[in-house]
């Protein structure tokens, strides 16, 4: 069979299943409303790198690390009277200290104002997603969910050497002597180190500040276990990071049995609203794509000198 009868097939297939997914989307939206009155749970889904932008998304994987869409859903939530409990279901690696940190504000908001917050880990919840669940009134994690990573890190590359060797010299009109402070194509002199040494001690020091507020526990010993090592779940459960070992639906209960909720508890969820993501796992989906598009190639490469709060290796 020739590519493009593949290509035909497969559009055609997207588009219908497209469409029946819009339908039940809109009928499971049409018959939760007739429970509107309903005590509920409203479940955040927190997923992938967490940066500052309106949504990780895109037309056939999806993500929810956005801080827009995040705080857009936070008080949502936060606003609808039959939301008695907030799940943050997180499966990220961290991401942006900045972005990290308005999330955080805003789930102490919420609490401030009443509605408990409980986070369910997934798969992985470290660095800055690990800076949320400090946030939270409860935490869950399974044994093996890899969490911690408390700390931040500044990348920066020096490709002075190789831009010589291949006869590339970069020139540059600054306004002040650190305007390029990041440079690659120079290396960074010791005051320039410094500085930002300082920027990153900075914003470590309010990492250890929040974890050492969100799970009450003195600030000396948070720094012992906040230098950048991972933990499972069942070590931060030993060391005071999580409260309870337990999946997604444990948490469910737990929060229903922390609001006076009786029998299954009825969820409002935010976040999973792409209906083409539903059509792939990740495995198939990217085997697939790579079996129908083997001649593009795209670079995805996302350069950035925000300071990080997520495993350097990711």
């Amino acid at each position: 069979m020739s590519k493009k009868k593949i290509m035909i097939i497969f559009i055609g297939i997207v588009c219908v299943s497209f469409l029946a997914l819009i339908f039940i989307s809109t009928h499971k939206k049409s018959t939760q409303n007739n429970f509107s009155s309903a005590d509920k749970i409203a479940v955040i889904h927190v997923d992938g790198v967490i940066t500052s932008s309106h949504t990780t998304s895109s037309i056939l994987s999806e993500g929810n690390g956005g801080t827009d869409q995040l705080i857009k859903d936070l008080h949502a939530a936060a606003d609808d009277t039959s939301v008695k409990a907030i799940v943050m279901r997180i499966n990220s690696p961290g991401g942006a200290v900045t972005a990290t940190e308005e999330v955080g504000e805003e789930m102490n908001k919420i609490r401030d104002n009443g509605k408990p917050i409980v986070v369910s880990m997934g798969d992985t919840a470290a660095s800055g997603a690990y800076w949320l669940s400090a946030c939270a009134d409860k935490v869950y994690a399974n044994p093996t969910t890899v969490t911690g990573s408390i700390g931040v890190y500044m990348p920066y590359s020096n490709w002075e050497e190789l831009y010589q060797k291949i006869g590339i010299r970069q020139d540059k009109i600054k306004s002040g002597i650190h305007k390029d402070i990041l440079s690659s194509d120079r290396p960074m002199t010791p005051e320039e180190h410094q500085m930002l040494q300082a920027i990153v001690d900075e914003l470590y020091n309010g990492f250890v500040d929040v974890v050492a507020k969100g799970r009450h526990m003195d600030r000396e010993r948070v720094k012992q276990l906040a230098d950048g090592r991972i933990y499972t779940g069942k070590q931060a459960k030993e060391l005071g990071l999580v409260d309870e070992l337990g999946n997604y639906y444990d948490a469910l209960d737990g929060t229903a049995a922390m609001v006076g909720i009786s029998g299954k508890p009825q969820i409002k969820e935010f976040g999973k609203d792409n209906p083409l993501s539903l059509l792939f796992s990740a495995n198939s989906k990217e085997s697939l794509l790579k079996e129908l598009f083997s001649g593009l190639t795209a670079d995805t490469a996302l350069k950035s000198i925000a300071p990080q709060a997520m495993p350097e290796k990711w």
